[in-house]
């Protein structure tokens, strides 16, 4: 299922541009998706996730990475 998120499952809905005159034309409402970097089971994976999801708290961010300095 491409382009859904990976927790809720929401994906598009369809429906139709309505113009005055009544007439109707397929349209698409797409999910508000982002590539979030999580961890699942101790390790960071990058899913496709809705803001709904980000935002109530359903999927916990991976910390940013630490970067040393070589030298």
């Amino acid at each position: 299922m491409a382009r859904a998120c990976e927790i809720c499952g929401k994906q598009r809905s369809v429906g139709h541009n309505v113009s005055h005159a009544n007439n109707k034309t397929k349209r698409l409402w797409r999910p508000n998706l982002q590539q979030v970097h999580v961890t699942l089971g101790g390790s960071g994976k990058r899913l496709l996730v809705c803001t709904r999801c980000v935002r109530s708290g359903r999927v916990l961010k991976a910390a940013p990475r630490r970067h040393t300095a070589t030298g």
